[in-house]
């Protein structure tokens, strides 16, 4: 807390819209439930010493940008003043799901007020998600969220798992080099949404025809040695190859770490 009153909330860098660094922000509105609705759907990421709620006062001309978080993927954020942000989200009927995106960082003059946020309000994954069918697909699903496992082997998703054991993958694996590469391409799609992998049972593939195949699956590894791999095809002569590296990398350093104040 004492460092937000000195200092000032730092904007995180962010890899999707809106393109830039900056804060969220959300009206303070009549209904408690509402105005803190965001607080369960940012508990699930797990925080430090417990979130804290901080208050600030913008000039009500500051150009921020409004809409629903679904809004982001479409780059379809309204860019309004500080004041318009706020009545538009007032006069809504249901506003769970909106946010304000203030486009640098808060500075300390106008934090007005920090206090601890209990994080039992609000909504979880989505507005309205109780009772819904879970998707277990890749992109929805919270790796090592609470009882994510038994949901994955309950509901397994065609595409997306759970995956077959690592030996029957390495398997696969040795069938579809030189083999069919569509079943190595199969196998390393499925190793690619691991944590952690046979690293040395794979790296062979290096020197692959297309060692690009490999990028993509052990790029997110925590495996010692990943590092190393990759360091050794960002210099390979193949151009494709070398943009594949350097695209994971990217993605890994600009992974999501969203800033709601």
């Amino acid at each position: 807390m004492g460092l937000v009153r000195r200092d000032h909330v730092r904007p995180g860098a962010r890899a999707s819209a809106p393109p830039r660094d900056g804060a969220y922000c959300f009206p303070v509105l009549p209904s408690y439930t509402l105005t803190h609705q965001w607080l369960r759907e940012l508990a699930r990421f797990g925080s430090r010493g417990g979130l804290v709620a901080v208050h600030v006062r913008l000039d009500d001309a500051l150009d921020v940008l409004v809409g629903r978080y679904t809004d982001r993927a479409r780059d379809a954020l309204a860019t309004v003043s500080a004041s318009e942000a706020v009545r538009r989200i007032a006069a809504l009927e249901d506003p769970r799901g909106w946010e304000v995106f203030v486009p640098r960082a808060i500075r300390p003059r106008e934090v007005h007020r920090i206090r601890t946020a209990p994080q039992v309000a609000g909504w979880r994954y989505l507005p309205d998600a109780h009772g819904v069918r879970p998707c277990t697909c890749f992109g929805c699903r919270v790796r090592g969220g609470y009882g994510a496992r038994r949901l994955r082997e309950r509901l397994p998703h065609p595409l997306d798992g759970p995956p077959p054991p690592a030996k029957v993958l390495l398997a696969r694996a040795a069938a579809g080099d030189p083999g069919d590469p569509a079943a190595l391409l199969e196998a390393l799609h499925w190793f690619g949404m691991r944590r952690r992998g046979p690293l040395a049972q794979l790296s062979r593939l290096a020197t692959h025809p297309d060692p690009g195949v490999l990028v993509w699956a052990v790029a997110h590894w925590s495996t010692p040695g990943v590092t190393e791999l990759l360091d050794g095809l960002a210099d390979d002569p193949h151009s494709d190859v070398r943009e594949a590296v350097e695209a994971v990398r990217d993605a890994v350093a600009t992974a999501p770490l969203e800033q709601i104040v």
